[in-house]
């Protein structure tokens, strides 16, 4: 039998960093001297690429100026990489709830996530996770959400299959690429969009708290916890 595959997003779901990626693009508008998104508007967008994101944020800008844009945001972000444990941290009950899923004979970890590749991995580097994802698809690898791409390709690489595996996030954006490749979609509500938005994208069944996640993936993936 394939592997059960459990991957998840990053951003409002492994870790809070809410703060640091309003900063950061905050300054990324203002270097390029364009009035900032509000707050709000920036939350609304974690979860797709940076490209996308920008674009959404301030629909007249052209592709030139979005780049740069990115680009300006990838700068700050590397400026500020040495204060991701206090600007991103896990939330509460990530690491056990990784580590209790791991340590299943026929499940393996993955991570499927907007940011890009550079960006991921110090955030898993900081807390120390890089060990526990057999796989990682970022924005550097393909479409961004909500299109399917980074799920099909992280269960391909594993060898696994669509309807053996769960996708866990916090966004709409998640649980509508997960729906999209044939996987189960999981919504956790400590994140960035709110119960409705998670169910009306397509979320099969949401958590409140980590610690309820591994019990809740593997009933979705036919399982014991």
């Amino acid at each position: 039998m394939p592997p059960k595959l459990v991957l998840f997003d990053c951003d409002g779901t492994l870790v809070d960093s809410q703060h640091m990626i309003v900063a950061t693009m905050t300054e990324a508008f203002v270097k390029l001297g364009h009035v900032p998104p509000d707050p709000a508007g920036v939350l609304s967008i974690i979860g797709l690429s940076l490209p996308e994101a920008v674009s959404r944020l301030n629909p007249d800008l052209d592709a030139v100026t979005v780049g740069l844009v990115v680009e300006a945001y990838r700068d700050t972000y590397q400026a500020m990489k040495f204060r991701l444990a206090e600007t991103a941290p896990l939330y509460p009950g990530t690491l056990d709830a990784l580590k209790a899923l791991a340590a299943q004979d026929d499940v393996l970890l993955g991570v499927v996530t907007g940011k890009s590749r550079r960006g991921l991995d110090a955030i898993l580097e900081t807390h120390g996770l890089t060990n526990l994802f057999a796989v990682l698809r970022t924005a550097d690898d393909g479409p961004s959400k909500p299109h399917p791409f980074m799920v099909v390709d992280a269960v391909a690489a594993l060898g696994g299959d669509v309807s053996r595996t769960v996708v866990i996030g916090d966004t709409g954006f998640d649980m509508l690429m997960a729906r999209a490749a044939g996987a189960f979609a999981l919504g956790v509500t400590w994140g960035y969009n709110s119960r409705d938005e998670l169910i009306q994208a397509g979320a099969q069944v949401l958590a409140d708290g980590f610690t309820e996640v591994p019990v809740l993936a593997m009933e979705l993936l036919g399982g014991k916890a």
